[in-house]
């Protein structure tokens, strides 16, 4: 290869990797604009997060849906978010409801705290909660009387408009998936497992949800008050074995005698 043609060839190079390396700047540049803009309009916020009044029965129905997607506590939560984020945009387009699809059947099927509670609860506190102790008793309160409605109130009291079976109501007397479950099976002769009962967990979740929304519309509008306060038993349990009391070596806001009193078992 002669000298010339050598030269020439170290031109070109010379100017191709001038274009490279300008092209790679002007890239970088470029995403490094989008990605400040980006981060810029997409800053969560603290919370509380915004909440718009929302239509109780839309909740309820969007919830009913979502369930059938990805089970109660997904559906719950969905069923809520959903709607602001459709009514609302961010930054609740940001949030992955997907996240709540562990709370199935009472945390990955085990049983424990019923899915649709856990989703609601999440919700109301994402709406109204925060690390300021008033925001947080203020969420507490109203979690409570979700909670409270959900052991004291028949349950499912909303009828979805295209249900797959018709569905009677029982009342759970806890918050617990196992025992809402076991109970309503007792009371309707449905197996655990059956289609009727997943379909009994699809309206539960669309009352949860829409009851929720109800509790916080009340809270907007400044009306919120507890409706379902604790029953004097759970009361006198507490007097004795919650903070405070003689033995205070227990904790808990449901109904003790559920699982701890039967016929045969006497208080100590």
């Amino acid at each position: 290869m002669d000298k010339a043609r050598r030269d020439m060839l170290k031109m070109v190079a010379s100017v191709a990797g001038g274009v490279a390396l300008t092209s790679m700047v002007g890239n970088a540049l470029f995403a490094r604009k989008v990605l400040s803009k980006t981060e810029e309009a997409g800053k969560v916020p603290e919370l509380p997060w915004p909440y718009k009044k929302l239509d109780p029965v839309a909740v309820a129905e969007r919830a009913y849906a979502a369930y059938w997607k990805g089970a109660c506590c997904y559906g719950a939560f969905e069923g809520i978010v959903g709607e602001l984020r459709q009514q609302v945009g961010f930054p609740y387009t940001v949030f992955p409801s997907e996240l709540f699809i562990f709370g199935e059947g009472g945390v990955a099927a085990t049983s424990n705290l019923c899915g649709a509670l856990n989703g609601a609860a999440a919700a109301i506190f994402l709406l109204t909660g925060g690390l300021e102790g008033e925001k947080r008793e203020k969420a507490f309160k109203i979690i409570q009387e979700l909670f409270q409605f959900y052991e004291q109130e028949p349950l499912p009291n909303y009828r979805p408009k295209n249900p797959k079976y018709e569905i009677k109501p029982s009342v759970s007397k806890s918050s617990l998936c196992h025992v809402s479950v076991s109970r309503w099976c007792k009371a309707t002769g449905f197996k655990a497992f059956s289609p009727q009962r997943k379909e009994r967990c699809g309206w539960l979740t669309a009352s949860v949800a829409k009851y929720t929304v109800e509790l916080l519309n009340q809270y907007v509008e400044g009306t919120f008050k507890v409706v379902h306060p604790l029953p004097s038993e759970v009361q006198s349990c507490r007097s004795c074995h919650d903070k405070g009391g003689a033995l205070e070596n227990s904790r808990g806001m449901m109904d003790c005698n559920i699982c701890h009193f039967t016929g045969k078992t006497k208080h100590p």
